[in-house]
């Protein structure tokens, strides 16, 4: 088969066109050298790069990485560069980027060593190839081929005949499902394959551009997995230098701890065993006292017997005799202390004490964080809400305010929030609901609606930014998104407010004895958060703030 024309050929236009290809392929080549991974060979897949600047396949890299680990240390090894420990691996979007667009412009052109049958003068890859004509074209050539039907064309080949039928020498066209072979028109019409079901080749690529897609995707997710992998080793590692600083600390409390423990067991015991010692030696001391007063009673005894008054008269210490009320109520006191102490008091008492040291002790190695400094944001205070001057209490005024109009006011609820917003950490605040009967307390996004009474849009858990306690009349409940679920319980006039950024947690909690959890929202947060208030008849009041919650207690589950 003799190639196409060339109409408009003159051996300058030829060597200009030479010269351009040649250049053209100079320039791809070089590209390409600058695209191949020292490792592999071949083109940049999913590229990093290392703190020197050198760029591997991240396979490739994680590779030699694996076999350095056992050997102590790390090098780059492209350039040898030492790292002390395991580098960081960073994601080069831009190479990948280009990599790709390369690739992408030369699809295995190179690689299947097919070029295009008219390109007589210089090899020129083909892109594809025509098994009706049993050619190959270039980009320039198959702009010109025919379109009819049938000419069918695939991927560069040179093997055109494992692209026909072996009987019918006809072009492959279907796939039979149930023999599991290629067939041509020929055999799915008269055939042995004749009536079978069949499938069209050319779904296969639509299946091709589908698995790509998901090949992508699967890419991105590995990514995604490989950038959580090495962030979760950069936090062990801080985990674990903190760790060691924690074990040397937790090994100085516990062996402090035993050691107060074992004092604190020999104040105890000993208390126990004094206690006996002091009903003994007050025995021992009243038992004397007894035989003086024996005593007594008898020398005056012996007196009363006398005869002779001048003798009786005469008697020196009858003062000493006469004195019945020496001593009598320090024992009375003495005799009804230790008659009516069970060592309870005592014993507890020194319990008490001791423990209270110890409990001091483990703050001291492992503070316990403060409540928040909530106070509250007079701008975002509702015209019938009066806030107090230290910021900390809100009370529902008959009268109407006439506070400055700002866009952050709440216009039509009782509301108002917090100046303070949380966007990371944990973090807890206290409220007194005592002295209100209708109330709401939470925390909301600042985003939420300050305006909207008809589709309650800026009620304080009445959308999708802010999530509540409530309490109506005798009711309570939780609330976010406008979702009511009651809660089956009273709660009394204190009240926690705990929150966990990052874990997207908002947990309250009934400050009784013992501490109840009444529950917890789940969710992940996309804003900072501000406390959130709401009231209705009477005040309430934020409690403390910067320092240790004063109530203690065990905690309760109750929701």
């Amino acid at each position: 088969m003799s190639p196409l024309p060339h109409p408009h050929s003159s051996p300058v236009s030829e060597t200009l066109s030479f010269v351009s290809l040649l250049l053209s392929a100079m320039a791809s080549a070089d590209l390409r050298a600058e695209l191949e991974c020292s490792g592999c060979l071949n083109i940049y897949t999913n590229p990093v790069t290392l703190r020197c600047g050198h760029n591997f396949c991240r396979v490739c890299i994680d590779r030699v990485l694996d076999t350095q680990g056992g050997s102590g240390g790390y090098s780059c090894p492209e350039c040898r560069e030492k790292f002390p420990d395991r580098p960081a691996l960073h994601r080069n979007i831009t190479l990948r980027n280009i990599a790709e667009t390369f690739l992408s412009a030369q699809p295995d052109q190179e690689e299947s060593g097919v070029f295009c049958t008219y390109c007589v003068d210089s090899p020129v890859p083909a892109v594809r190839t025509c098994l009706h004509c049993e050619v190959s074209l270039c980009d320039k050539h198959l702009r010109v081929h025919k379109k009819s039907p049938e000419h069918v064309l695939c991927d560069p080949t040179l093997s055109m005949e494992s692209q026909k039928c072996s009987v019918h020498k006809e072009v492959l066209k279907y796939f039979c499902t149930k023999d599991g072979s290629c067939v041509c028109m020929s055999c799915y019409v008269i055939g042995e394959h004749k009536g079978h079901e069949m499938e069209s080749l050319d779904k296969a690529s639509e299946k091709k551009e589908t698995l790509r897609n998901v090949l992508q995707k699967h890419l991105t997710k590995r990514e995604e997995t490989e950038e959580r992998v090495q962030s979760l080793q950069e936090h062990r590692r801080e985990v674990e230098e903190e760790a060691a600083g924690d074990t040397e600390r937790v090994t100085v409390l516990f062996r402090d701890l035993r050691r107060r423990l074992e004092d604190l067991e020999k104040r105890v015991l000993r208390e126990i065993s004094e206690r006996a010692e002091r009903i003994s030696i007050s025995i021992r001391d009243l038992e004397i006292k007894k035989e003086e007063l024996s005593r007594k009673m008898r020398h005056i005894e012996e007196l009363c017997n006398m005869t002779d008054p001048l003798t009786v008269l005469q008697e020196s210490d009858t003062g000493d005799l006469c004195d019945t009320e020496d001593g009598d109520n320090e024992d009375r006191e003495r005799h009804e202390k230790l008659l009516h102490d069970e060592g309870g008091l005592g014993v507890a008492g020194v319990l008490h004490t001791g423990l209270s040291d110890i409990i001091t002790e483990v703050n001291v190695y492992f503070p316990i964080q403060g409540a928040a400094d909530i106070l509250l944001d007079g701008n975002t205070a509702s015209n019938y809400l009066q806030i107090s001057d230290d910021r900390k209490t809100v009370s529902e005024s008959d009268r109407k305010q006439n506070y400055p109009e700002t866009p952050e006011r709440f216009q039509d609820y009782s509301q108002v929030m917090s100046g303070q917003s949380f966007s990371s950490g944990r973090h807890y605040w206290e409220v007194d609901v005592g002295g209100s009967e209708s109330w709401r307390v939470g925390m909301c996004y600042p985003s939420i609606e300050r305006r909207g009474w008809e589709e309650e849009s800026s009620f304080i858990g009445c959308n999708k930014k802010s999530w509540v306690l409530d309490r109506t009349g005798n009711q309570y409940s939780v609330i976010h998104d406008s979702k009511e679920t009651p809660l089956l319980t009273n709660v009394s006039s204190r009240l926690r407010i705990d929150l966990d950024y990052e874990a997207g947690r908002i947990s309250f909690y009934d400050l009784c004895d013992p501490i109840r959890h009444l529950h917890t929202f789940t969710t992940t947060f996309t804003e900072p958060l501000h406390a959130g208030i709401g009231v209705w008849r009477g005040c309430i009041k934020i409690c403390g703030g910067g320092g240790r919650c004063d109530i203690t207690g065990t905690v309760s589950r109750i929701g």
